[in-house]
């Protein structure tokens, strides 16, 4: 007939090819990840509870310090406003390869071999995108910062998991080194090395460092990325950051990543950085023009004074990141005592903001146990009370299992993590309600 010669509509057409096209390669890689997540889920709960306290996404709840902001208005009154170099702004690459040639105790070419990106996401997705090949294995230590998992899908690659031994005793995390170097195959490119560790807080030791980089030498092929955005936040009396590339031999095989969000409160700022040798941050620099012409100019250009102004006294202390490490500690200790009151077990970490604790004594009712969500069809225990936490109690908290490979998922069932880049008023109200949830359910 003559109905089936007329065009259809625009929009019915476009309607219709969508719907009968197959789905797009990348989203095939994710496997899944396109999913509802774990983030998506206790994002929900604490839009739909306006009063829960949120211990839930690193993110700080208070304002940069001053000298901070000061710097960004001065970068927009002097007029930086339009495009940089695509691979990084000359004054800020120029300041990260002079503080980098201390760090690692050679000198680092600021033109060869930093690259400037949109925050430390950018920087890992581009360090997979231009050095991994489809079929290459990438070897997570779990449990893991789940970002890692889908982006090295999306590179073609495959997660290989190691799980993170738990000294029940000590309450403190440790490396398997032998379950390292056995999982080191053929097709392994890289080992993602994450210090001070999210989500467990674990700050490597120089011994955990050294055997590291002993599995690294026995496998010429094997490459190491350093994610160390949490560097400026170790607050562990005994511990101390250590750049895995310093290590001997090691930087010729790192690419080391990290940004300044984290340590300035600065999260929604989106500056990230790789170094490393030529060799592997070249082919990084080239990928940057086909994602964005570069990273915002202001930006750059106010962060390249703030890494320096950083190092002078601030409030008391010898510097700003000193400060910073002596706020987080003290916060840490506000959040754990408050967990200890609730009975909950606080697990040992040295860095960064989040605190993992052991919730073995908690209850969790069946009603939340065969409750499943989009997100969780099969639920978890750590998920379960999570959900409880964030409806009967008030109080959003991550469970650990999302941090695990499926094969290791039960490893977290009884682990939970909680964000104490909050204020004291903010921690301390979530202490108030875990502890009195926790007696209420007790004595019910």
């Amino acid at each position: 007939s003559m109905l089936g010669l007329l065009p259809l509509p625009v929009g019915l057409s476009a309607t219709l090819t969508a719907a009968s096209a197959p789905p797009p390669a990348a989203a095939l890689r994710l496997g899944g990840s396109d999913k509802p997540t774990v983030w998506s889920e206790f994002g929900a709960l604490a839009a739909e509870n306006p009063g829960a306290v949120n211990l839930g996404q690193g993110f700080p709840d208070w304002s940069p310090p001053d000298f901070v902001v000061a710097e960004a208005h001065a970068a927009l009154d002097q007029g930086f406003h339009q495009y940089t170099r695509p691979a990084g702004h000359p004054s800020l690459a120029s300041v990260l390869a002079s503080r980098y040639s201390r760090h690692l105790g050679r000198e680092v070419d600021a033109m060869t071999e930093v690259a400037i990106t949109v925050g430390a996401s950018q920087a890992l997705f581009l360090t997979l995108q231009a050095l991994l090949d489809p079929g290459d294995e990438v070897i997570l230590l779990e449990p893991a910062f789940d970002l890692y998992y889908g982006q090295i899908r999306l590179a073609g690659g495959t997660a290989v998991p190691v799980p993170l031994q738990l000294d029940e005793q000590e309450s403190q995390w440790r490396l398997d080194a032998d379950a390292l170097d056995a999982a080191v195959g053929p097709r392994t490119k890289f080992i993602v090395l994450n210090s001070p560790h999210n989500p467990t807080g674990k700050v490597f030791s120089a011994g955990e460092m050294e055997a590291i980089a002993e599995v690294v030498r026995r496998h010429p092929r094997v490459l190491v990325i350093s994610d160390e955005v949490y560097k400026y936040i170790v607050h562990g009396e005994e511990a101390s950051h250590q750049h895995f590339a310093a290590l001997p031999g090691m930087g010729e095989r790192t690419v080391t990543i990290s940004s300044a969000g984290k340590t300035f409160s600065i999260t929604g700022w989106q500056v990230g950085w790789c170094v490393g040798p030529p060799a592997l941050v070249q082919p990084i620099q080239r990928l940057l023009p086909f994602v964005q012409f570069c990273v915002s100019t202001p930006m750059q250009q106010a962060l390249g004074r703030v890494l320096s102004l950083a190092d002078e006294p601030y409030r008391g202390k010898p510097s700003y990141y000193s400060w910073l490490c002596d706020m987080y500690a003290d916060k840490r200790a506000t959040l754990a005592a408050g967990l200890e009151a609730a009975g909950m077990r606080p697990l040992q970490g040295e860095g960064g903001f989040f605190l993992m604790a052991d919730t073995s004594a908690i209850e969790v009712p069946q009603r939340f146990l065969q409750h499943t969500t989009p997100a969780a069809p099969l639920m978890t225990r750590d998920w379960a009370l999570c959900r409880m936490l964030a409806l009967e109690a008030g109080v959003i908290a991550i469970p650990c299992s999302p941090f695990y490979s499926a094969a290791n998922k039960k490893r977290g069932e009884h682990l939970v993590r909680f964000a104490f880049c909050k204020s004291d008023e903010t921690l301390r109200a979530a202490s108030a309600r875990l502890e009195g949830f926790v007696a209420a359910s007790r004595g019910r």
